[in-house]
């Protein structure tokens, strides 16, 4: 029998103290300083949580979690609190830039989308390259990483509502997507040759290790430093400035400034960095590691 509760009333008792657990956890996890104002957004995104694992309180739900009688639960934890807001060539400024600096290379391309989401920025990514070399082919290695194994899924799927390109041209739509017929009316996925181009692998970017190593000539990490605070802004850029070559570019979301957290980096552009002081050569290492 249904059970009656007041208009409004939550289905379970979410207190300060049991936010305040859920902000310390996701921090030492994964980096991400919630905000005060986030109660309302973790109360519905954990709640569905508590309702798939039949538990009937946060406080029961935060206990398991942190005795390890739950270890699958963490990364279902994580995916629920992490935002994943994306579209195709998202801050279009940085394309032609991307196109710029890598054309004409001699050695294969190398590139790491550090938080990709759903997929949309590594294969604007790979459309830039196509481009840039002329080909569906070019020589070049993308690495698409983010901590949310739902939307690697979906990113290595590679199949989109056919909404999500209408704002491409008609020519970029028609040469990298395929439209979906019968059953598959109303998607799109993306050409093998782009997919061919990206090796997807999740990564916890405040993890020991990633599974990258460099040294790349572009790394883009746009939109996921908003949700560190300063100190661990400052020690992933530490981590990125070695896997960049002595020319390579670290590519910001609009409202990101690196300058306050790291004087290993300038800004060359509008929120897009190079080595303030560059290298005088890189060891030419694989790009990839199982």
């Amino acid at each position: 029998m249904a059970t009656n509760r007041p208009e409004n009333a939550k289905e379970f008792e979410f207190t300060s103290h049991d936010f305040e657990r859920v902000r310390a956890m996701i921090y030492k996890k994964a980096g991400i300083a919630l905000a005060e104002s986030k109660q309302e957004m973790v109360y519905s995104r954990l709640a569905r949580r508590l309702r798939a694992n039949g538990i009937s309180s946060f406080a029961k739900y935060l206990d398991d979690l942190e005795s390890g009688r739950t270890n699958d639960e963490w990364e279902a934890f994580t995916n629920a609190l992490t935002t994943n807001l994306t579209s195709f060539f998202r801050e279009a400024h940085h394309f032609p830039i991307l196109m710029e600096h890598v054309k004409n290379r001699r050695d294969p391309v190398t590139v790491w989308c550090s938080a990709s989401s759903t997929g949309e920025e590594p294969y604007s990514i790979a459309i830039t390259l196509c481009e840039a070399f002329g080909s569906l082919t070019p020589p070049a290695q993308i690495i698409a990483t983010d901590i949310d194994t739902n939307v690697l899924a979906t990113a290595a799927n590679g199949v989109y509502p056919i909404e999500r390109i209408e704002k491409l041209s008609p020519e970029r739509a028609k040469k990298f997507f395929l439209r979906g017929k019968g059953d598959q009316a109303g998607l799109v996925r993306v050409r093998n040759e782009l997919r061919n181009l990206i090796t997807f692998k999740q990564l916890n970017l405040l993890g020991d290790s990633w599974p990258v190593t460099g040294p790349f000539d572009v790394i883009f990490c746009r939109n996921v430093m908003i949700y560190f605070d300063k100190p661990t802004q400052s020690k992933i850029l530490a981590r990125f400035v070695p896997l960049m070559k002595p020319d390579g570019l670290l590519f910001a979301g609009h409202s990101e400034n690196f300058l306050y957290v790291s004087d290993a980096l300038k800004l060359r552009g509008k929120t897009v960095y190079e080595l303030a002081a560059p290298r005088a050569g890189s060891e030419k290492v694989s790009s990839f590691r199982s």
